[in-house]
């Protein structure tokens, strides 16, 4: 398979948890530069409310930072073009302004499915005492992080990373994803984007048998997603024809409908149909206005 589908996924999901919590940018050019960020994060001053307890992606976001997914493992000359690429905007940071404290230049995450033990210790990364498991930091005077995501703790906190990694990491976490309540607010988007992976994947093809077996988690999700769509659409199609119901029922008491009666309906469909229906019927133009005015 090759790596657009992935990238494509990566950003796009990426963009949709960040950007409650700041400006996100995809693709974002690196200043006086032919280089290009995968994604691009400055925090707002008065971000949201976060979740309790943080997820491990709000605990990246705390900072400005860039984001540079991997479906495989990352070379040594690929994590050298991506620290390039920070230092060109943290260069570009300071000429714009040369009074930035070191601990505000941005960071660079490079979320990884797995790396190698070789390129870790070259790269003098290490483990925090402070963050989680698989989380490599390479030195402060780096400012580089280096995510495997295959060695993170099977969390809520790290759900969402997870998403991003291979094989049975990720397969969890879609299971995972589906399990979630219905009424969990990133659920049903981070089903519909996993549903337009699948289809990018299916008109790549012929699938190796990784893939294979990613393609089938999709497909839950797939069905997930179209079952709660296939949902919605029924019940928006419901209260479409309840409108039309009470429409009908006060042009016939009233003979029009006008502005006063139309500002009404939206209260009255707050009311089951056997309790609405008789009020229509039985109270006048008036009372109607004062009871769900």
């Amino acid at each position: 398979m090759t790596q657009i589908p992935f990238d494509q996924l990566a950003k796009e999901f990426l963009q949709e948890l960040l950007t409650p919590l700041g400006r996100v940018e995809r693709s974002f050019e690196v200043p006086g530069e032919p280089k290009f960020i995968d994604v691009w994060f400055q925090p707002t001053e008065i971000p949201l409310q976060p979740s309790d307890p943080l997820t491990l992606l709000e605990r990246v976001a705390a900072t400005p930072c860039s984001f540079e997914p991997f479906r495989n493992p990352p070379t040594r000359q690929e994590i050298r073009r991506c620290l390039l690429k920070l230092l060109w905007v943290q260069e570009f940071e300071l000429r714009t302004d040369d009074q930035i404290p070191d601990a505000h230049l941005p960071m660079l995450w490079i979320l990884a499915s797995s790396v190698s033990q070789p390129v870790l210790s070259e790269g003098k990364a290490e483990i925090s005492d402070d963050w989680l498991p698989g989380i490599y930091f390479c030195g402060n005077l780096f400012k580089t992080v280096i995510v495997a995501i295959n060695q993170l703790p099977e969390t809520q906190e790290t759900l969402w990373l997870r998403i991003l990694g291979r094989g049975d990491t990720q397969q969890q976490a879609i299971s995972e994803v589906l399990a979630l309540p219905p009424s969990d607010p990133q659920r049903s988007r981070i089903l519909q984007m996993l549903t337009s992976w699948r289809v990018r994947i299916e008109l790549i093809g012929p699938l190796d048998a990784e893939n294979e077996d990613l393609l089938m988690a999709l497909s839950q999700a797939y069905l997930e997603w179209e079952q709660t769509t296939e949902q919605r659409g029924e019940q928006r199609g419901e209260q479409r024809g309840e409108r039309k119901v009470v429409e009908a029922l006060l042009k016939t008491r009233f003979g029009e409908l006008d502005d006063a009666l139309s500002a009404i309906i939206p209260r009255i469909l707050e009311l089951p149909t056997d309790t609405y229906t008789p009020l229509l019927l039985n109270l006048s133009r008036d009372e109607l206005i004062h009871r769900f005015g």
